[in-house]
C-alpha cells in the first residue's frame, strides 16, 4: 500500500511542479514536494539516510538541468533564479524523485540494463509531457532529448545505486554484536 501512495504522492507532486511552472506560480510544486518529503521521511526507518538520497538527488537534478538551460536546449517559463540555473521547482522535483526510488521504483535496484533503458525511455517522456503542458519548452529538440535520453540512461542506473547505499525504507536488523548475554 506504502508502494502505490509513494507512486501517487510523486505524481501529485509532479504536476504540482509542472502546471504550478506553467502558470507562472512556480512556488506552488516546492510546497507540494517538501510535503511529499516531510511525509516519506516521516515514515522511513532511517530518516537521516533517506534525507541524504534526496539531497545526492537534488544536487544531481541541479547541475543536469542546469547544463541542459546553459546549454540553450531547454527554457522554463517560471522560477528561474538565473538564466543559466534549472528553475528552483525543477530541483525540488529531483528531490521528490528521490522519495521513489527506494519505494515505488526499488524494481530498478539491481538491474542496470533495464534501469538504463527505463531511464533512456521514461526521461525524456516525463520532458515532453511537461512540454505538453507549458512546464518547459524545447529549444533544440533534438538536441534536447538526445541528452534527456543518454542521460537518464545513466543517472537513474546510478542513482538506484546512490539510493542502494543511502535506503533509509528498509529496516535493518541489528548487526551481531559477538557478545553472550
Amino acid at each position: 500500500m506504502l508502494t502505490l501512495l509513494n507512486f501517487l504522492l510523486c505524481q501529485v507532486g509532479w504536476f504540482a511542479s509542472v502546471l504550478g511552472g506553467a502558470n507562472q506560480l512556480p512556488w506552488v510544486g516546492p510546497v507540494v514536494v517538501a510535503i511529499v518529503i516531510a511525509w516519506h521521511l516521516r515514515i522511513a526507518a532511517r530518516p537521516a539516510e533517506e534525507a541524504m538520497l534526496i539531497i545526492v538527488c537534488g544536487v544531481v537534478g541541479a547541475a543536469f538541468d542546469s547544463v541542459l538551460v546553459a546549454a540553450g536546449w531547454l527554457s522554463y517559463p517560471s522560477g528561474l533564479l538565473s538564466a543559466v540555473l534549472a528553475p528552483y521547482w525543477i530541483v525540488a522535483m529531483w528531490m521528490l524523485f528521490a522519495t521513489t526510488l527506494n519505494s515505488s521504483l526499488r524494481w530498478l535496484r539491481n538491474r542496470t540494463a533495464l534501469s538504463a533503458g527505463t531511464g533512456f525511455v521514461a526521461g525524456p517522456l516525463s520532458y515532453i509531457a511537461g512540454a505538453e503542458l507549458g512546464g518547459v519548452e524545447f529549444l533544440d529538440k533534438s538536441a534536447a532529448l538526445a541528452a534527456l535520453a543518454i542521460g537518464w540512461a545513466v543517472m537513474l542506473p546510478a542513482l538506484t545505486a546512490v539510493a542502494a547505499r543511502f535506503d533509509g525504507m528498509t529496516v535493518k536488523s541489528p548487526a551481531f554484536s559477538g557478545s553472550v548475554q
